[in-house]
């Protein structure tokens, strides 16, 4: 099949399956007429990496997913290196939903004390609305030149 064609299937584009090739995950071969010629094994590799893109490996984690693939396994995901790449990723994922629940309590926190303060007393005020408010009063009134607007 031609590169329209591997694109329209695999769901991507021309340019990036041409992204692909030039990162050497997607094998570079023409035909007679010097066009690009792919096959089913092709459309596997891409589907394999966009799955894995669709759930937040970059490009360049997918390379041991498309080297198994292309090494004939009936997976991407069935050699040491793949599996190494998903226990990387996990522990990753692991350490980023640690800093969200940190970020989270810590606006559970703001929104608390926030509440609290407004619940009981005079409005909140911010502090950048009364500087504005303030500056304005201070600011020098000059009158126009003659009352007009010329």
């Amino acid at each position: 099949m031609r590169i329209g064609e591997l694109a329209e299937r695999a769901g991507t584009t021309t340019r990036a399956l041409r992204y692909y090739e030039s990162r050497g995950l997607l094998p570079a071969r023409r035909a007679v007429n010097g066009y690009r010629t792919y096959d089913e094994d092709d459309l596997r590799l891409i589907q394999q990496i966009r799955t894995l893109q669709d759930f937040g490996f970059d490009l360049e984690e997918t390379r041991p997913f498309v080297e198994c693939l292309r090494a004939g396994h009936p997976a991407g995901d069935a050699c040491p290196a793949s599996l190494d790449v998903y226990r990387r990723k996990l522990t990753e994922l692991d350490g980023l939903i640690d800093r969200l629940r940190s970020v989270r309590a810590q606006v559970g926190a703001q929104l608390a004390q926030a509440e609290a303060e407004s619940a009981g007393g005079p409005e909140p005020r911010c502090d950048l609305t009364d500087a504005f408010v303030e500056g304005i009063h201070r600011a020098p009134i000059h009158p126009t030149h003659g009352g007009t607007d010329a």
